[in-house]
């Protein structure tokens, strides 16, 4: 009887480890089938990320092509200027290619190329010049278009602080006035 027991036993403990194993080997295949699914999702978002990085670049190319039209015939940028007719020709054709400038560098901060640091500081670089000051006055209109919850719309005020910040600042020292707002 303790023969049979024992070999009992035994059977039991085998069938018992065979079942652990089998349940071990089900989760591993679990495990490798989840990670396998995770790493299909990653793929599919740089995927997604390298499409809009594609469609914004090509956005900054038109808006670069439309742009120069304008700048290079009046007859053109009469389509598309917005400014105050007060303002000499010339200086509206100035303020388009202020307005490709600042767009060049939204667009690099929204491909990702600069970072909201970055973005600041060729900003702070860019909004000491005289005429690009005047090309954020004149369009202040359009700015005030925009969504107030967008990117655009952020990175504008982030910028009316800036120059405030520089035109409160005591140093001639540009590239240290301000800091950015967190992202």
């Amino acid at each position: 009887m303790a023969t049979q027991r024992s070999k009992a036993g035994r059977l039991g403990s085998v069938a018992a480890g065979l079942t652990l194993a089998a349940a071990a080997a089900a989760l591993a295949a679990r495990r490798r089938r989840l990670e396998e699914v995770r790493l299909q999702v990653r793929r599919l978002e740089l995927e997604e990320l390298a499409s809009r990085r594609e469609a914004l670049a090509h956005q900054q190319r038109m808006h670069w092509e439309l742009l120069a039209k304008a700048i290079d015939d009046p007859s053109l940028a009469a389509v598309i200027d917005t400014y105050d007719q007060s303002i000499p020709a010339q200086k509206r054709r100035q303020f388009f290619f202020a307005n490709a400038w600042y767009v060049n560098l939204y667009h690099l901060y929204r491909t990702g190329l600069l970072d909201q640091e970055e973005l600041y500081g060729h900003l702070r670089e860019l909004f000491t010049i005289p005429l690009i000051r005047e090309y954020w006055e004149a369009s202040k209109g359009q700015r005030a278009t925009l969504k107030q919850s967008s990117d655009e719309a952020r990175i504008g005020r982030m910028v009316d602080g800036l120059i405030k910040d520089l035109d409160e600042a005591d140093t001639d020292e540009w590239w240290v006035v301000g800091n950015p707002p967190p992202a």
